[in-house]
């Protein structure tokens, strides 16, 4: 039997633009969360499904079992097919080929590419975010020689500003500020800050809200137990075909 084909996804052409491809599916492609210990077998297959739709752009497609921290994998070229690897909420890669995926439901898919190839992709929820898993990212990066000046960091669908209330602890770790009472708090507005402080000069973000666009997404908040996947990947051959760095 042959892989079905995915249900509808959400581009995004301004990283697209330099070569890459990239998007986050909706609800109507199904739930992608990867329940322990043994996932379902129709959400196995939509894994599968998507690994083989993004076969003509990469061999190779990471993801993990997120845990809302901030370990973010540099992953190598080692392998071939899907790897899913444990207890981590961030990839990154300077291998062509590869693609990088995360699971979403009102946190934000942080996706990150650099002109020159290297590509990551990350998960921040409020946690993430207090713990600057954006920062850490882009320091790996730097570490592996990428001149993340250079990047553009994209903000995914996640709930937004108005639709995200946290508690007076929560609030605190995320802005520095105390207060009595629970506020709302943007977690995309801090992610932005985070990416420009350490030199990141394009910055763009998603206009949807998985809770005020629900029939769209999956929305934890929303009281849903879906999951929709962000991917971001980099053919081997880059935005000329030409291969090289």
């Amino acid at each position: 039997m042959g892989v079905a084909p995915l249900a509808p996804r959400d581009h995004i052409p301004e990283l697209e633009s330099l070569g890459v491809t990239a998007f986050t599916t909706t609800r109507a492609a199904g739930d992608f969360a990867l329940a322990d210990p043994t996932p379902a077998a129709d959400c196995v297959e939509r894994w599968e499904s998507l690994a083989a739709s993004l076969e003509s752009v990469a061999t190779r497609l990471a993801s993990a079992r997120q845990v809302h921290g901030t370990d973010v994998l540099l992953h190598n070229p080692d392998w071939l097919g899907w790897r899913r690897a444990n207890g981590a909420d961030g990839h990154l890669t300077t291998a062509r080929g590869s693609a990088l995926a995360v699971t979403i439901a009102d946190c934000v898919p942080v996706f990150l590419a650099h002109p020159s190839g290297p590509i990551g992709l990350l998960h921040a929820g409020w946690r993430g975010t207090a713990d600057r898993i954006v920062p850490r990212a882009l320091t790996q990066l730097s570490a592996a020689a990428v001149d993340v000046t250079q990047l553009h960091v994209h903000l995914g669908p996640a709930i937004c500003g108005r639709c995200y209330e946290v508690s007076p602890d929560v609030f605190e770790r995320l802005t520095g500020w105390t207060t009595i009472r629970h506020r709302q708090v943007d977690l995309r507005a801090l992610l932005a800050e985070q990416a420009k402080e350490h030199g990141v000069a394009r910055v763009t973000a998603s206009p949807y809200c998985t809770r005020c666009d629900n029939d769209r997404y999956f929305s934890h908040r929303a009281g849903d137990v879906g999951r929709q996947v962000a991917v971001i990947a980099q053919a081997a051959g880059g935005r000329d075909g030409s291969g090289g760095g």
